[in-house]
């Protein structure tokens, strides 16, 4: 398995006109990723964040109390990993958000909302048969360099 990214890690792809560098963008206060992918990364004019879940930072283990306590701390953990970008949430623009049950949207929709404001990002929502670590909710991100 390869080694996880380092914060600040870069490699370049070159196209017949195009450079692209990639930047790894983690923070230390959440915990590593569960494979081998990167938190976020850097490209071109965007940030790419992979799923996040409900994660404890200090455990790594899913925080107990169902989506909505997930839902909260999915958020948290979303902001940190922003912060260590230098972004907030009023820098995202599409949201994506995986739900193990389509009947939970209600109580995150209402979680989500407290996190932006107008205008808000565009959103899509899904069900999906499982996600990792036994998650009820994932979020990914797509956010303005």
């Amino acid at each position: 398995m390869p080694a996880p990214s380092r914060p600040g890690a870069r490699r370049s792809y070159r196209s017949s006109s195009v450079q692209t560098t990639i930047e790894t963008i983690r923070s230390e206060r959440l915990s590593p990723p569960v494979g081998p992918f990167s938190p976020a990364i850097r490209s071109g004019d965007f940030l790419f964040f992979s799923g996040q879940v409900g994660q404890d930072p200090s455990t790594g283990k899913l925080v107990d109390g169902g989506v909505e306590a997930e839902s909260r701390q999915l958020f948290s953990n979303l902001a940190t990993l922003l912060e260590a970008a230098g972004k907030s949430f009023g820098d995202v623009v599409r949201v994506g958000v995986f739900l193990t049950r389509i009947e939970d949207f209600a109580a995150v929709n209402a979680i989500y909302a407290e996190q932006f404001e107008p205008p808000f990002p565009a959103r899509t929502t899904v069900a999906v048969a499982a996600l990792p670590l036994g998650a009820a909710i994932e979020i990914e991100l797509l956010v303005r360099a």
